[in-house]
């Protein structure tokens, strides 16, 4: 007889699932795409919440459903090293690389940005970034009722004030949603909007995270695959049901400020106005105090978690060990500043996702086309090589790529090789004609020489 879930369950585990998923990307990226968005927020919003709430949900599933105990289950039929590879991939751009510094930018442009003067702004993140991480290491090496106090109260504050704008913006709206909209979203606002959920990194975060909430389910007294699945599609589409209301209404507010304000260099700018806006000083302490609360808790899990997972692959390193060793690195990242770390994540995240996406999708499919080598080499493989052009033509570097990829100077693009022959390329969308073949090769190699499931 199948197991009930109870509504105790389904709130604690809607609430787990909405808690390692929300984070300091969640909050500033919805904001900035309704301002470059524009009048055109609709349907960017339906091509921002593909790549932001459909894909994580089925980055769970899948690892549900090839009943996977870590993301080295999803890719085991590459062997170990690949999964190796992949996995310290994920955890770098999860943790020192991107993620986690961008954590500490956010705060900080929450913050003392905007009290600090033009010239000390430098220095001013220097020390507070140094801080930042030092108490982020402090608290991932200690028990204490604060982090829980963090997660499970001040949190959930953090929202209801949000949910609070939410309705002052439609009660009394900063301005019309008829906006300007920049080059870039004046045709199909759905593309590049699906490129901007990339900045989430949800889809990946769901591939390491998602591990927990299985075990969780587990825990719950679920063990059979089909039922876990099922638990995993309940609660997870109602904490992305609650992610994409929160995003809708950060995307309307980005778009309705337009009214009052200039595009920002980024959300975390954008956002601090739409409080000042509102709440007027209080609203710049609030958000000063609960978003560095917020992210502080996401940038604590993540570098636990990437120390966790690597001192399992390289256990010579203690826990602590990699754990200072992703402080330091996060530091030194987050002393670039929020505007040059999305710039640079930017060749990092065209780069992985395809291949966490192509490895969803290939997971979810297991049932029917089986998780054999082939089937896996070819597919992944042939994305690879996509990846690799995806990547480098959203590279700061790529004008001296010598047109290889399209590039950008001022107003005139140059257009690539690699856009002007790879049908959906100049999109972002290179890679889905090379996994496609690659399937296709792959199960064609599978029925001729191998079998469906690895040995």
């Amino acid at each position: 007889m199948e197991k009930k879930l109870s509504w105790k369950q389904a709130l604690l585990l809607f609430s787990l699932i909405f808690g390692m998923f929300f984070g300091s990307g969640n909050l500033i990226f919805p904001v900035h795409l309704g301002q470059i968005a524009g009048a055109q927020w609709g349907p960017a919003t339906v091509g921002f919440l593909l790549s932001a709430v459909i894909l994580p949900l089925l980055s769970l599933v899948a690892l549900a459903v090839t009943r996977s105990e870590s993301v080295f289950d999803l890719i085991r039929p590459l062997g170990h090293r690949p999964a190796t590879i992949f996995l310290v991939a994920l955890q770098l751009c999860l943790g020192p690389i991107i993620v986690a510094p961008r954590t500490a930018t956010v705060a900080y442009s929450f913050s003392f940005a905007n009290w600090l003067p033009k010239g000390q702004q430098q220095i001013g993140l220097i020390v507070f970034a140094l801080v930042y991480f030092i108490l982020v290491y402090w608290s991932s090496t200690q028990s204490t009722k604060l982090l829980d106090i963090i997660g499970r109260y001040l949190n959930p504050i953090f929202l209801v004030m949000l949910a609070f704008i939410f309705i002052l913006a439609i009660l009394s709206p900063m301005g019309s949603t008829h906006q300007a909209v920049t080059a870039a979203y004046q045709g199909n606002a759905i593309a590049p909007a699906f490129i901007e959920g990339y900045n989430t990194v949800d889809a990946m975060a769901g591939l390491i995270f998602g591990v927990t909430i299985v075990h969780s389910i587990q825990k719950l007294g679920y063990k059979k695959p089909g039922e876990i699945a099922t638990v995993i599609v309940k609660t997870g589409t109602l904490s992305m049901v609650v992610l994409a209301v929160v995003y809708v209404g950060l995307i309307l507010l980005g778009t309705t400020s337009l009214a009052h304000m200039p595009i920002s260099s980024n959300g975390a700018v954008a956002l601090t106005n739409v409080m000042l806006y509102y709440f007027g000083r209080f609203g710049q302490i609030f958000i000063a105090v609960m978003g560095t609360l917020a992210v502080f808790t996401t940038a604590m899990g993540l570098t636990a978690s990437f120390a966790r997972d690597l001192n399992r692959v390289w256990p010579k390193v203690s826990y602590k060990g990699w754990l200072a060793f992703a402080s330091l690195l996060a530091f030194i990242v987050a002393t670039l500043g929020l505007d040059k770390i999305i710039v640079w994540a930017a060749p990092i995240l065209m780069f992985l996702y395809p291949i966490a996406i192509v490895l969803i999708l290939l997971s979810l499919l297991s049932p029917w086309l089986g998780q054999g080598r082939f089937l896996y080499g070819w597919a992944l493989g042939l994305t690879l090589i996509a990846a690799v052009f995806d990547g480098l033509s959203n590279a700061p570097f790529a004008k001296d790529l010598g047109g290889l990829v399209s590039y950008s100077v001022g107003t005139t693009t140059h257009v690539g090789w690699y856009q002007a022959h790879i049908f959906g390329a100049s999109a972002g969308f290179g890679w889905i004609g090379f996994a496609f073949f690659g399937i296709v090769i792959g199960l064609i190699c599978q029925k001729l020489f191998g079998t469906k499931t690895q040995s």
